[in-house]
């Protein structure tokens, strides 16, 4: 369809850095041994940071979701910022099935991560799933208002990828901390 990302479609470490930076600075957070951290976590601090990680891994995955069923299979895609109808592949458009897409696709790790035993309740699962599902909306407003446009030339994908994983462990810490 002529819509796949730059260099067609081919990944570069700066892809794996956007994605995933996120989640080993939660991973690493979640040793304990970063007495900050825990000062402003508190006692729940290594649980909060495994919510953190799963929640960004599945903030990405509903982003992949969404992009890639939106794309392939959305009849109708609009801009997240205004409604009207745009071509599917634009920065900010949004679809039902896309929609659809990222909450199940926001939901498969946190399951995961509960039935392996990295998160310990139904709880986490659904502030992870609900925090992928937010950031990953944050991450089209994002798309749409500043992507690409005149003088947020940084504002690459990989760079909007970081900020959508940090948006989603971000949510994840935030509402784990006042419910867990």
């Amino acid at each position: 369809m002529g819509i796949a990302e730059g260099r067609g479609g081919r990944r570069g470490p700066e892809n794996v850095w956007g994605s995933a930076a996120t989640a080993l600075f939660c991973a690493l957070a979640s040793n304990n041994t970063y007495s900050s951290i825990s000062n402003l976590l508190g006692n729940n601090t290594r649980n909060l940071c495994i919510l953190g990680f799963v929640s960004s891994l599945a903030t990405k995955l509903a982003d992949t979701f969404a992009s890639e069923i939106g794309k392939a299979y959305g009849k109708t895609t609009f801009l997240i910022t205004t409604f009207e109808r745009v071509e599917p592949g634009t920065e900010g458009a949004v679809s039902a099935e896309g929609t659809i897409a990222a909450l199940f696709g926001g939901s498969l790790l946190p399951c995961y991560a509960l039935a392996i035993g990295l998160l310990n309740n139904f709880t986490s699962v659904g502030i992870a799933t609900v925090a992928a599902f937010l950031a990953t909306n944050a991450e089209s407003l994002i798309g749409a208002l500043l992507q690409g446009k005149k003088g947020f030339e940084w504002m690459t994908n990989e760079v909007v990828n970081f900020f959508n994983t940090v948006i989603g462990a971000g949510i994840a810490l935030y509402v784990g901390k006042l419910v867990l």
